[in-house]
């Protein structure tokens, strides 16, 4: 058995590798910004043990989101937050589940610097990349100068705006393939805009209103979950987070800030029936006040259509629960 699952564990690396190589330019491709960026988000040259790098927690496999609730940083240290997925972001206002960023420049400082995550200070990320040869003439050759925190960030952020998805069984069935959708998703998409309501927050073509809302999950204890009130100190925003986009939303389990849920299931049963699962939550949004009533079958169909949204790259991948 230990046999098995080491060669398992070994297909698993080997595949992980290949997909990094997928997004990842060689040395001699490195002529844009997306394409140093790219470069960047796989190196560990930017975390402080030399151990991580950005797809560490933002895997591309999985929507370049994280499996695990919280992620590992630097020294086994674990994040605060579940990882979310980088996809479909170039259109976003805010950026962290608590919206403290409002580029995803800004974003891309965070991880870097967090001593939970990479734990590297920018000016010594800065330093390493330009002693690094490569690093300083690839900088020098698309930006005119040496590695800085300005060009870095940007460098990340032109590669983050490259991860935008339109290639899915959803994007097929509203461009006129009647047949690209089964019939539970096209019964689920009539119950995500119906009676479900969910379109009132995950509206778009990413599917999110790009707002702030508390869905019930915070109960007052722990700060982690009072979300945007840490950041504005608004007692009436307590417990909100942003409302994420929904496309390949498939394969970014576990969900929500904490990753309570495993399951997309799980997520909709919630939703059907807030204060059934969580009867302790505070500031939940009016709108969940009342359950939806929502049969055992009109689930199902949901998270059929929710499992549309993936793009055909991710989709070998979607939860079979």
């Amino acid at each position: 058995m230990k046999k098995v699952y080491t060669i398992l564990t070994l297909i698993g690396f080997v595949f992980l590798l290949i997909t990094q190589v997928s997004f990842m330019p060689g040395n001699d491709e490195v002529q844009t910004r997306e394409q140093l960026g790219s470069k960047l988000f796989f190196d560990n040259i930017l975390s402080k043990d030399r151990t991580l790098n950005c797809s560490s927690c933002h895997n591309p496999e999985f929507a370049f989101a994280d499996t695990a609730v919280f992620s590992k940083g630097i020294g086994g240290k674990l994040t605060a937050r579940n990882s979310p997925g980088l996809t479909n972001l170039s259109g976003r206002t805010h950026f962290f589940w608590d919206g403290r960023a409002t580029s995803l420049e800004e974003q891309a400082l965070g991880p870097i610097t967090s001593p939970d995550e990479m734990g590297l200070s920018i000016e010594e990320a800065v330093e390493r990349l330009n002693k690094n040869e490569f690093y300083a003439n690839a900088f020098q050759k698309i930006f005119k100068a040496a590695p800085n925190k300005d060009n870095l960030l940007k460098a990340l952020a032109a590669f983050e705006r490259t991860l935008e998805t339109t290639n899915s069984p959803y994007d097929r069935y509203i461009n006129g393939d009647d047949n690209a959708l089964p019939a539970a998703a096209v019964r689920g998409r009539n119950i995500f805009i119906g009676k479900g309501n969910c379109n009132n927050c995950h509206s778009g073509e990413d599917f999110t209103a790009d707002r702030f809302k508390s869905i019930g999950l915070y109960n007052g204890k722990d700060l982690n979950d009072a979300g945007r009130f840490k950041i504005t100190k608004d007692s009436t925003v307590l417990g909100e987070f942003k409302i994420p986009g929904l496309r390949n939303v498939a394969v970014t389990a576990p969900y929500m800030h904490n990753g309570k849920f495993k399951t997309l299931r799980s997520v909709v049963e919630y939703y059907n029936n807030p204060s059934a699962v969580v009867s302790d939550g505070i500031n939940r949004d009016l709108s969940l006040d009342k359950p939806l009533n929502l049969s055992s079958q009109d689930i199902d169909d949901v998270v059929e259509f929710l499992k549309a949204l993936t793009d055909d790259r991710f989709a070998k991948n979607i939860s079979k629960n």
